[in-house]
């Protein structure tokens, strides 16, 4: 998942969603500073165009701060914000608690039935959106095709473990400012623990049994972290644990990782020479796997949605129309280019000539979308659903903190079997006090 963050707080002068420039309402819109949200900024005099009474004013927060923050307000019905950033982990759950208005009222030009049906999917409760996708994703392999082909080596279409173990010692060149593989090592569920829960699933883990036993030391596990572990001590970047979606990104684009595994929404910013030294050397292929394909790719969407406790719904609602619809993306590669776009959301975006000609990988992303099965995320049968997160209020918890030990793991504070039985203990104990484990 690329995971970067928004919520829209307002304060207003006047009563109400302003129609004269007297009553103006300002909307603070919170985010963090990764490229598609830079780019919604960068387009807000379009909005403010066609809606001058509301003002948009911008602060950027740290990822994890951010998400603290919007549970905390929206738990307590706080209504210090009027528009959060969501993904489809939350959207189901805090809309069955009452906590998101339904998105049940958007104009016909919206042509909601152009969104992709497994994102629309995974933002419904009962049948209803409760939020509307900014940007969805995948996840997938990015490589230096000139590096692979100095090192006389070939990407397949979808890479295994093993073999990425290989590819990495091969190009692995310090000295030179390259490492062999760059992957998300920052703590946190939506950071590390996006990227290797993946890496489990295909190396045939799970979260729990059927029977919500967790099984954190399984010998899948035990595989995944030891070989995490290992690719990133040995051919990984300096201060692994610092790195997250955007460090990671930053890297890759400064030509310092042979290889990255990560989202799929990155595509479009190693592709632009404006933003990437290698914009003319990147190759693209499906996430890496080891004994099953099943969950080794995730399947993420970031929504903007309106809180029930929002103060000023009516000018939120039509912020998130805006950001969201099949005219701010094609503003975007209007102005922009196509390769600036935020992607995965609507079937029109991957028909259009434009973004096929702009994006070479676009089939190969539409393809990752399509494939990955938040209901089949296992080898073995498992009670819940999602990839690279379980559909559980308490998976916050527990994916924050089996994140804090992952960390520790690479970091060398405790060895993998210490790590994975803290972890397996953590998580038994948690789960038994929300009676999932009797």
């Amino acid at each position: 998942m690329r995971w970067g963050a928004v919520i829209v707080g307002a304060g207003i002068a006047g009563l109400g969603v302003a129609t004269t420039a007297s009553a103006a309402t300002t909307i603070t819109v919170a985010t963090v500073n990764n490229p598609d949200m830079v780019t919604m900024q960068k387009m807000t005099d379009e909005f403010t165009r066609a809606h001058p009474d509301v003002k948009v004013n911008y602060v950027t927060l740290p990822e994890n701060e951010l998400r603290q923050k919007i549970t905390t307000d929206i738990a307590s019905g706080g209504g210090q914000y009027d528009v959060i950033t969501v993904s489809n982990y939350e959207t189901p759950i805090w809309a069955k608690n009452g906590w998101l208005k339904p998105m049940d009222n958007l104009p016909d030009d919206y042509q909601v039935d152009d969104l992709l049906p497994t994102v629309r999917q995974g933002l419904s409760y009962d049948g209803t959106l409760y939020a509307l996708p900014f940007y969805a994703e995948s996840s997938m392999t990015y490589y230096r095709k000139d590096l692979f082909k100095k090192a006389g080596i070939e990407m397949p279409d979808r890479p295994t473990w093993d073999q990425m173990k290989a590819f990495a010692q091969k190009l692995h060149d310090p000295s030179n400012g390259v490492y062999g593989i760059c992957l998300r090592g920052l703590p946190g569920w939506g950071q590390n623990m996006a990227f290797f829960d993946t890496m489990v699933n295909s190396y045939g883990g799970r979260w729990f049994d059927m029977e919500w036993k967790p099984q954190l030391t399984s010998e899948a596990w035990h595989k995944a972290a030891s070989d995490y572990k290992m690719l990133m001590n040995k051919y990984g970047p300096p201060g692994v644990t610092s790195n997250g979606f955007t460090e990671s990104e930053t890297l890759f684009a400064n030509g310092q990782c042979g290889m990255w595994v990560d989202s799929t929404v990155a595509a479009g910013y190693v592709s632009d020479p404006d933003n990437s030294k290698v914009a003319d050397s990147v190759g693209f292929a499906q996430a890496p796997y080891q004994t099953t394909k099943n969950g080794a790719n995730w399947l993420y969407s970031w929504a903007l949605a309106v809180p029930k406790s929002a103060p000023h719904s009516e000018a939120a609602q039509a912020f998130v129309d805006w950001a969201t619809s099949k005219q701010y993306i094609q503003s975007v590669a209007e102005k922009k280019d196509w390769l600036a776009v935020p992607p995965g959301t609507r079937q029109s975006t991957y028909d259009s000539e434009g973004y096929k000609q702009a994006a070479p990988f676009s089939s190969l992303v539409l393809t990752a979308i399509k494939s990955a099965d938040p209901e089949h995320p296992t080898a073995e049968p498992v009670p819940y659903t999602g990839i690279q997160f379980i559909s559980i209020p308490q998976f916050q918890a527990i994916g924050t903190r089996v994140g804090q030990i992952m960390a520790g793991i690479l970091a060398g504070q405790t060895s993998v079997d210490q790590g994975l039985n803290q972890a397996q203990q953590f998580t038994a104990r948690l789960m038994k006090q929300s009676g999932y484990d009797k």
